[in-house]
C-alpha cells in the first residue's frame, strides 16, 4: 500500500509540475490543437498536484488515511467518465484517453485494494 501510494504522488507531483511548466508539451505530443486558456489546463495540473501530495501523507498510514484515497479514486473515475461522455459527444478527441489511462484508470484496482483493506481492518 505505501509504494503504490509513493508512486501515485510522485507520478501526480511530475505530471501536475510537467502541465504547469509545459502546459502545450501534452497537446503537441497528440498533435491536438493547443486550448486557447492555457491557465485552465495548467490549474488542473495544479490540482492533480496537491493529489500528489495528499498520496503521500496517505502513505504513511493508508488504513488510517483512507479517506485521502477514497477521494483520490473518486476522482480518478469520474475524470473518465466525464472524459468519455464529452467524447461520445465529439467535443473531446479519443486521442486523450491515452492520459486517462495513465492518470486514471491504472490506479483504479491498487486504490480500490487498499480501501477494501481499509474497509476491513482498522488501523493499529
Amino acid at each position: 500500500m505505501r509504494g503504490v501510494l509513493i508512486a501515485a504522488g510522485a507520478y501526480n507531483l511530475a505530471w501536475g509540475a510537467a502541465v504547469l511548466l509545459c502546459p502545450f508539451a501534452f497537446f503537441d505530443a497528440l498533435d491536438l490543437a493547443r486550448p486557447n486558456w492555457p491557465q485552465i489546463w495548467q490549474c488542473l495540473g495544479m490540482v492533480v498536484g496537491v493529489y500528489g501530495v495528499g498520496y503521500l501523507i496517505a502513505s504513511a498510514d493508508p488504513l488510517r488515511h483512507w479517506p485521502i484515497i477514497l477521494v483520490g479514486l473518486l476522482g480518478k473515475v469520474f475524470g473518465p467518465i466525464g472524459f468519455a461522455w464529452y467524447a461520445l459527444r465529439g467535443d473531446f478527441p479519443w486521442t486523450f484517453a491515452w492520459i486517462i489511462l495513465a492518470n486514471d484508470l491504472v490506479w483504479w484496482w491498487p486504490f480500490a485494494a487498499i480501501l477494501r483493506r481499509a474497509k476491513f481492518q482498522s488501523p493499529g
